[in-house]
């Protein structure tokens, strides 16, 4: 059998893209790490409920852009235009109110300005569907530290909230289509609430026995000095790998950022440590971290670095201009740079075909019995029994 790709790979590889989209507003590029990261979906998505979850996201992503631009349009930009469009009744705000505006000038730079804006965040958020719809939420809480176990159990349940909810309002849709009662409308939809409901609410009694059956919320008794090291390595840690974060992300500040990021990820890393010691739990067929994890890990690793790395030479490019008006161009080399983002749609050394939908029980199929033979042997002389038993 093949084993499944670690969760952990595909959220390093679409928060990699991420980083890329968050270094440009080129919307070329944007519309090239989409779709990268749409083919790569296609490609290995699975049947599973959190799979559908990408064409959420896709649509979120369009209406980001429609609510920028009409925030544009109503409220006007801060970037000065030339190039007027229309010209709407402007509305006088009070003296508390100075700087915002309703109404007024529509200028072309303007929204492109704002289009650009709202392209980079559309990008961001598919990015992130993506590595929700590649990982499996459940899997990757296995692979969670013991300290973040509380919080992971209570991030996949709302991430597999809506999928199942999804999928339940579909089975509910079709069964009243078989017989022969309205699925469309708003009585049809206040018929459905109700079954979904009772079907939430099922699964929520489950949830909770099947967790309460494993231990769920028991822990250990540890030293204090333990826990209040664990503490201080914990949040300092956190607030390293922001500031580290932030000065990666931001145009002025690499010189600072790396440094404060690994300082910030081995204070976090040694505080999770200490922190497991309280959450008493076993960890079934953990995922290893193979060959092929690496390789999607490091792709989307290698994108984020190779654009950061192109706003150093050629930041016009990743930030082309709404003032003068110009058509944006594609740059050759980031470009070429989003492209490794591709790797994962690849078929890895290992990985069975690219498609990724192989059989998950096609390695659960008993092996035969030491006895299998005599139970053949016994079969024909069992139904031989069972067909004069029932024509007595």
């Amino acid at each position: 059998m093949t084993r499944a790709l670690h969760p952990g790979a595909w959220w390093i590889w679409a928060l990699g893209l991420a980083t890329a989209a968050s270094r440009t507003t080129n919307p070329l590029l944007l519309a090239l790490l989409v779709a990268v990261a749409g083919y790569v979906v296609a490609v290995r998505r699975t049947a599973a409920p959190w799979a559908r979850s990408y064409g959420a996201f896709l649509k979120l992503g369009l209406a980001v852009i429609v609510v920028r631009l009409l925030f544009a349009f109503l409220l006007g930009s801060p970037v000065p235009g030339t190039h007027t469009l229309l010209t709407l009744p402007e509305v006088p705000l009070p003296d508390w109110a100075r700087g915002v505006r309703l109404g007024g000038r529509v200028t072309a730079e303007g929204l492109l300005f704002a289009l650009y804006d709202a392209v980079r965040l559309a990008a961001l958020l598919v990015c992130v569907g993506a590595a929700n719809a590649l990982a499996n939420p459940a899997r990757l809480l296995k692979s969670l530290p013991g300290a973040l176990y509380e919080a992971g159990v209570a991030v996949v349940v709302a991430m597999t909230f809506a999928p199942n909810l999804v999928a339940d309002v579909q089975r509910i849709r079709a069964a009243r289509r078989l017989r022969g009662r309205p699925d469309r409308g708003f009585a049809a939809l206040l018929q459905v609430g109700l079954p979904v409901l009772e079907g939430a609410l099922e699964r929520s009694v489950a949830l909770a026995a099947a967790m309460d059956a494993r231990g769920y919320g028991r822990t250990a008794e540890v030293p204090p000095a333990v826990r209040r090291t664990t503490s201080v390595l914990t949040l300092g840690g956190l607030l390293g790998v922001c500031a580290g974060t932030y000065g990666l992300l931001a145009d002025q500040g690499a010189g600072y950022g790396t440094p404060l990021l690994l300082v910030g990820i081995v204070a976090a890393l040694a505080g999770l440590r200490l922190g497991g010691r309280r959450s008493l739990r076993t960890r079934y067929r953990p995922d290893p971290w193979d060959a092929r994890a690496w390789l999607v890990a490091g792709s989307g690793a290698a994108v984020a670095a190779l654009m950061v790395w192109a706003g150093t030479y050629a930041p016009e490019a990743l930030h082309p201009p709404a003032v003068p008006l110009a058509a944006p161009a594609l740059p050759l080399w980031p470009a070429a740079s989003v492209l490794v983002g591709l790797l994962p749609a690849l078929p890895l050394p290992g990985g069975g075909r690219p498609g990724g939908r192989q059989d998950p029980h096609a390695s659960r199929s008993p092996a035969p019995a030491a006895g299998g033979a005599a139970e053949d042997r016994r079969r024909p002389r069992a139904r031989a029994v069972f067909r004069r038993s029932h024509t007595r």
